[in-house]
């Protein structure tokens, strides 16, 4: 629609100050003649002033303009929280009702736009500001705001009418469970504390809150806390790697959502001290190369002892002959032994050197979780062999009854399995396809049945020469060789022992990182990546089952990326703990709230919006008001779209009335 606006101007067609001098001079004949009562005085003062005006050039401006539509901002929540409930079909129901009525509406758009959270929280008026900045403000009709309330950057003040839709019936409750203070770490053997806290958010006075802690899906507490006020749970860590702690809180009647009545946590268990128990048998080169690997490495606590005599035995031999005091085998293998994280065993054979009940602490210390390393030379062919007594039912292996000792040189290789087990996968100097290289050894001891795995062979024989394997709780490996000393020494060429030594002590010992089958699962940006370690291939169509915080399960397909390896991923928007299986293997990862502004407070609510907004109104039951109950700003907008102008008093008019002013005069004056 068109139509046009005028203003007055003028534009001179002689000076001004010319302009002024007529006028002036024009004045003073008309007051002389009116003094002196001259006839046609008026008609002669009309005549000048028609003059006047033409030569004071007066124009007409004539604006035209284009009647607009008013735009108001439909802004829809697409925040996390909006998820809640039926928040998001309300949301979607009234923003197609809106646009709807819109459309019948002559002189008024929606112009849509949504906005969502950011890591601190939903941000509704930075998005308005983005949305505004392309509308001219003649043609702001306002704001109308589908949200849950939750709004974290309300401003003092806003220019325009705001109408807040809130998806809910009215103001909500909501329970949460924060955690207060919890560590990321713990010592091994030790316990962490964790303080927490249960907040009932728009309910009224105190009451009990039953909270279930578990760990790796296992419960280890139930306990009752009082809304409001800090609580605290212990949690033992009983061992190193990542384990995941939730703390679930019960529901509160007709609270708006459950999604922050649970927290995950993630508590990495680190050791604090390794202590290593290295009891040297028979003196030997390899005994140095033992002791300087463990010294090298400020974490380990090293108790050595070499026996070279049964205890309790005191004869006359000289003491530089044998140890220079007795071998503390009860404070030893009785009240400390379940202090140390590993063993080793380096060319130690029994010879009556240890009681049989001594013997028996090192089994069940084994089984039930330590670790213990056998370095075999000659003595374990020997009827002293420790392979002989109790402690050969927890080997991998034993010694053949005859000619078990085997002379020779040969080049240790890894095993088809031992390049995918983490301990001797990409050894420095080994080799994917050719021989490794590395330098040779000379003597190994063969055996039989081997129970565990084979990681490293002796050559072209095929023939074992390190074994790994896990024995109840425990963990034991057997080294058929005491040449590994050759390397240390750069023996033709030298070899990896430190890194291979380092890997083996720290399998025994549990490092996470080393397990030959793991799940090993991250989070980053709500999606969780999941890299898949094992030494047996995954069979054909293998999936990862992936069960949410909810109790729901989804299978994943694994992918094999071309370096090898097996990885899967996946989105978890729903904060809490997630487990993962896949066969045997089991995990669990915690996964954070994506914005913990946003889920700190899921109650839908209108006081956060009441200060800015015109009107306030409740989505459910009823859905969208009219558009004529919002306030919005009313009335047509003009937009200038072009620039005119006209004389006011054209020529052809000015000059034939001014002949016809004067001309009346002369005949009035002649009378």
């Amino acid at each position: 629609m068109s139509g046009w606006l005028a203003a007055l101007r003028f534009q001179p067609v002689v000076p001004a100050s010319l302009l002024l001098a007529l006028a002036a001079l024009a004045g003073l004949v008309c007051l002389v003649a009116l003094l002196g009562r001259a006839r046609g005085v008026w008609l002669r003062l009309a005549a000048f002033t028609v003059g006047l005006l033409y030569l004071a050039g007066p124009q007409r401006v004539i604006r035209t303009g284009t009647v607009l539509p008013r735009i108001a901002v439909l802004a829809v929540d697409q925040s996390a929280s909006m998820r809640v409930g039926n928040r998001a079909r309300l949301a979607e129901a009234a923003a197609a009702r809106i646009a709807h009525q819109a459309a019948q509406m002559p002189g008024l758009q929606v112009r849509r736009v949504t906005f969502s959270n950011d890591g601190a929280g939903t941000t509704l008026f930075a998005a308005l500001a983005r949305a505004l900045a392309d509308i001219p403000p003649a043609q702001r009709a306002g704001v109308i705001a589908i949200t849950d309330g939750a709004i974290a950057d309300v401003p003092p003040h806003f220019p325009l009418p705001l109408n807040a839709l809130i998806t809910a019936r009215g103001e909500q409750t909501d329970r949460r469970l924060r955690v207060l203070d919890a560590p990321g770490y713990g010592i091994v053997g030790q316990s962490v504390s964790i303080r927490f806290v249960v907040d009932d958010l728009g309910a009224a006075g105190s009451r009990p809150a039953h909270v279930v802690a578990t760990r790796n899906g296992q419960i280890l507490a139930r306990i009752t806390v009082r809304t409001g006020q800090a609580a605290r749970i212990t949690v033992p860590i009983d061992h190193a790697g990542p384990s995941v702690l939730a703390l679930s809180v019960d529901k509160l009647p007709g609270e708006a959502s459950t999604l922050n009545n649970r927290v995950a946590i993630a508590i990495n268990g680190v050791r604090d001290r390794l202590r290593v128990l290295l009891i040297s048998g028979e003196p030997n080169q390899g005994e140095r190369t033992w002791r300087r690997l463990l010294k090298s490495d400020p974490s380990v606590d090293l108790v050595h002892f070499t026996i070279l005599r049964p205890p309790g035995k005191d004869d006359f031999t000289p003491l530089d002959q044998l140890a220079l005091i007795a071998f503390p085998i009860r404070e030893l293998f009785v009240e400390k032994i379940k202090q140390f994280d590993l063993i080793i065993l380096d060319r130690f054979s029994e010879s009556g050197l240890l009681p049989p009940s001594y013997v028996d602490n090192i089994v069940s210390y084994v089984r039930n979780g330590g670790a213990l390393l056998v370095s075999a030379g000659p003595e374990f062919a020997e009827t002293s062999s420790v392979a002989q007594g109790p402690i050969g039912d927890i080997l991998p292996a034993l010694p053949l009854p005859h000619d078990a000792v085997v002379d020779g040189a040969f080049r240790p290789v890894v095993t088809r399995l031992g390049k995918r087990d983490p301990v001797t996968e990409n050894l420095p100097g080994a080799s994917a396809d050719g021989p490794p290289h590395w330098g040779q050894w000379y003597r190994r001891i063969a055996v039989g049945p081997v129970h565990g795995d084979v990681l490293m062979n002796a050559g072209a024989s095929g023939k074992p020469l390190l074994i790994l394997n896990r024995v109840d709780k425990g963990r034991v490996a057997l080294l058929l060789s005491d040449q590994i000393w050759l390397w240390a020494r750069g023996h033709d060429g030298g070899g990896p022992q430190a890194e291979l030594l380092r890997r083996v002590a720290h399998w025994l010992m549990k490092q996470p990182e080393l397990d030959e089958n793991a799940l090993v699962a991250q989070v980053t940006n709500g999606r969780v990546a999941v890299e898949r370690h094992g030494i047996d291939k995954l069979p054909p169509n293998a999936r990862l089952s992936v069960t949410d915080p909810d109790g729901k399960t989804t299978e994943i397909p694994w992918k094999i990326t071309p370096d090898g390896r097996e990885m899967a991923g996946f989105a978890a928007p729903v904060p809490g703990l997630w487990r993962l299986r896949a066969g045997r293997l089991t995990t669990y990862v915690a996964v954070p709230p994506s914005d913990p502004v946003e889920f700190a407070d899921l109650r839908a609510t209108a006081r956060r919006l009441r200060p800015v907004a015109r009107g306030v109104h409740w989505l459910d039951p009823e859905g969208a008001p009219s558009l004529d109950a919002l306030a919005l700003i009313r009335g047509r907008a003009l937009a200038l779209t072009g620039l005119s102008t006209a004389p006011l008093l054209p020529a052809y008019v000015a000059l034939p009335l001014l002949l016809l002013l004067l001309l009346g005069a002369w005949r009035r004056e002649g009378r």
